[in-house]
């Protein structure tokens, strides 16, 4: 049978593909390369975490299975903790006059038990205000391979779809390699040589060829150059980063526990759950994919995710994965403060249609979703003009801020319940449960399953914790944020106490005399020229030196007026405000202006109104102008940049003054803080209200008022 390639053309085209194939498999070891280097980075930053830890942890620690050591032998050699043994030599060590080699021995045991317990604790934390070697080390690790992953997979891809074929065409072609093969060959072989040859000289015309040399020369070219703006890479895709090294290193984060505090039972369930993301335009974090899971697993549900866990980033990625099984129409029921955050986050972050359902053309716009479908997003208010037809139904409801519909005689949770009767799912979202009345938060249940509210209803004691958490758990799921984003950066709370001058002391005084609630919690800013107030100077002071670190500020406080005056003094300095009287819209877009703007600007919030429902994270120092009368309304206002994404420290400033009711409200939220993160960590609501009220707030004044009577008197 006569060819039509010679056997000079066949051992040319088998060997280009077999240098092909070599080149492809070197992929994989350049990605095992790039894991090793990963671990290798991460395994050197947890060494010196274990270093910092036992550096505290003082040298008579080793003798706590009281062995007999003599540590004071130790210490005058300038051995002070568990670190100075750690990282000595055993001959050092037992060189040490009155230590014995068995002793030492013994000591270095210790010292690796306890560096083991460290270990064990010990969290990676990468920010961008800390870049040491090791940290920049991992960084860099972890950017190349990020920026590797997309060719790597196309290689793969493409020996996956390529690979069995060439093998087979390969040995098909063997026999052409010279002609005494050939003419040996049987005229069967023959032909499958022919066709063989045929298919590989196709396949190197083809795309394949291109492909796979354009994607190993990238990923070379990638593996092979320093990364000088990994930390910047760090910075806009930091949940990307923490995705990697979660994959890489499983654990490291902290977040082995891949249950997320759900009973076990539940959680084997949940993790068989199909969770379909194809339109979702951005990443989930693998406790957020869990909440996912969870949502479409159990249908009616309670999402508690503390505040900055992404709570509407999962709500949007559920529906997602329901519109990729056949569902058309979802509704969120929202805040108005928040409804044009909504909108831009469901066209920014997934395929869906988002349709405002507010305002003057709200029957216009939901005769369209009803129509056409996507998702309908509307106020607790417009609610009302919900008129929909018996037969009518829509897949998913999601309710945000869902503390607002724990009233059952309020009408607008009559409205939400009877619109999540035309819905085949409930999403209930709020990061504030806990803050309430454990009955509030059954009412809650009631309303997405009565059968576990009535279980629940006879426990409403602290004492039943565990056994009410794992009662809810079908219904209710909370993640807490050190739990699951154990990698954030720091959260720094510093208390700038400011000292009153003459003048402020005197209006100080006056104020408490007169007995206006208002004006004393103004302390230092009801002074008229700012110019004169303590808090002011020393906020100035602040912004300074966030300016000069290349960081944004939000300064919030409770009362307008503090907030005009803020604004004024800053100038140019500061945007527009938000508070109560800026519209959604107009409230996104200075957070639009405030992202784009340089390091220094100042963006002022009433905190009412700027500490709910947007996210932040490029301002990384907030003021607090005066203590709130709850710990949850700062806990909301800080975590407007203190949430996931946010890749640098967080500063906390309290603008607080000395002698006044600064001092007195501080100490007593202090305390109420500790009660609300003992609830806290046993994720169920509070038993009863935390914070201030009027009459404690008055006692305080009581207080104030007979210290600056006995002051007049000793005067």
């Amino acid at each position: 049978m006569a060819r039509s390639f010679s056997s000079k053309d066949a051992r040319r085209l088998i060997e280009e593909h077999i240098i092909l194939k070599n080149q492809l498999e070197t992929v994989e070891e350049l990605a095992a390369q790039c894991c090793s280097e990963i671990v290798s980075a991460t395994d050197k930053l947890i060494a010196q975490e274990v270093l910092r830890i036992l550096e505290d942890i003082p040298i008579e620690e080793v003798n706590r299975d009281k062995r007999g050591f003599r540590t004071k032998v130790l210490r005058d050699y300038g051995y002070n903790t568990v670190s100075d043994i750690a990282t000595a030599s055993l001959h050092h060590i037992s060189s040490l006059r009155g230590v014995s080699e068995d002793a030492a021995y013994a000591m270095k045991q210790v010292a690796e038990e306890l560096a083991g317990e460290a270990r064990e604790g010990a969290k990676i934390r990468l920010s961008s205000d800390d870049k040491t070697p090791s940290a920049t080390q991992l960084v860099a690790a972890i950017s190349k391979y990020r920026k590797c992953i997309p060719y790597i997979e196309t290689c793969r891809q493409l020996s996956s779809a390529n690979g069995a074929q060439i093998e087979s065409a390969l040995d098909d072609l063997a026999p052409a390699v010279s002609g005494f093969k050939w003419f040996f060959t049987s005229k069967q072989n023959k032909q499958k040589a022919q066709e063989a040859y045929i298919l590989l000289n196709f396949l190197l015309a083809d795309t394949y060829r291109s492909e796979a040399e354009n994607a190993v020369a990238a990923l070379h070219a990638v593996h092979n150059t320093a990364d000088s703006d990994a930390w910047s890479d760090f910075g806009e895709n930091s949940i990307q980063f923490f995705n990697v090294l979660e994959d890489v290193v499983p654990g490291i984060l902290g977040t082995a526990d891949g249950v997320y505090g759900l009973p076990e039972d539940l959680a084997r369930e949940i993790q068989d759950e199909c969770f379909l993301p194809e339109g979702l335009l951005c990443e989930l974090r693998r406790y957020q994919e869990w909440g996912v899971k969870y949502v479409l697993h159990q249908g009616r549900v309670l999402l508690g995710d503390e505040m900055g866990l992404g709570k509407t980033i999962q709500a949007i990625a559920t529906m997602v994965s329901l519109r990729n099984t056949g569902a058309t129409h979802f509704v969120v029921v929202c805040p108005a403060s928040v409804i044009t955050n909504w909108c831009r986050e469901i066209q920014k972050q997934s395929v869906l249609q988002a349709i405002k359902v507010h305002g003057q053309g709200r029957d216009a716009a939901l005769k369209e979703w009803m129509e056409a479908g996507g998702v309908a997003v509307t106020t607790y208010e417009t609610t009302n003009y919900f008129a929909l037809e018996d037969s009518f139904k829509f897949t998913l409801l999601v309710v945000d801020e869902a503390h607002y519909v724990k009233n059952p005689e309020a009408r607008r949770t009559v409205n939400v319940k009877s619109m999540g009767e035309h819905a085949e799912r409930l999403l209930f979202m709020t990061g504030t449960a806990l803050e309430n009345r454990v009955d509030e938060m059954i009412s809650l249940i009631q309303i997405l399953q009565p059968v576990i509210a009535l279980q629940v209803k006879g426990m409403m004691s602290l004492a039943s914790a565990p056994q009410f958490r794992e009662k809810v758990a079908p219904v209710y799921y909370r993640r807490k944020r050190e739990d699951v984003l154990t990698e954030l950066p720091e959260l720094i709370t510093v208390k700038e106490w400011c000292a009153l001058s003459d003048r402020e002391e005197r209006i100080y005084e006056q104020t408490i005399l007169s007995k206006n609630y208002a004006d004393i919690r103004r302390v230092s800013w009801n002074v008229d020229d700012l110019k004169d107030s303590s808090k002011a100077k020393r906020m100035l002071e602040i912004i300074d030196d966030a300016e000069a670190e290349g960081r944004k500020i939000l300064v919030f406080s409770f009362f307008l007026d503090t907030i005009r005056k803020v604004t004024l003094l800053l100038g140019d300095r500061c945007l527009n405000p938000i508070n109560g009287s800026v519209s959604p819209q107009r409230r996104q877009e200075i957070i639009d202006e405030f992202n784009q703007a340089p390091a220094g600007t100042v963006l002022a919030a009433q905190i009412q109104s700027g500490g709910t429902g947007l996210n932040i994270q490029s301002a990384s120092v907030v003021i607090l102008c005066e203590p709130q009368f709850k710990p949850s309304i700062e806990n909301q206002a800080i975590s407007r940049a203190y949430r996931m994404g946010q890749t640098r420290n967080v500063l906390v400033y309290r603008l607080l003054c000395e002698n006044t009711v600064d001092e007195k409200m501080t100490a007593l939220l202090e305390e109420k803080q500790t009660i609300f993160d003992a609830f806290a960590d046993e994720s169920v609501a509070a038993a009863e209200s935390l914070g201030l009220d009027d009459r404690t707030f008055g006692s305080m004044i009581d207080e104030e008022i007979e210290r600056i009577k006995a002051k007049e008197h000793d005067r």
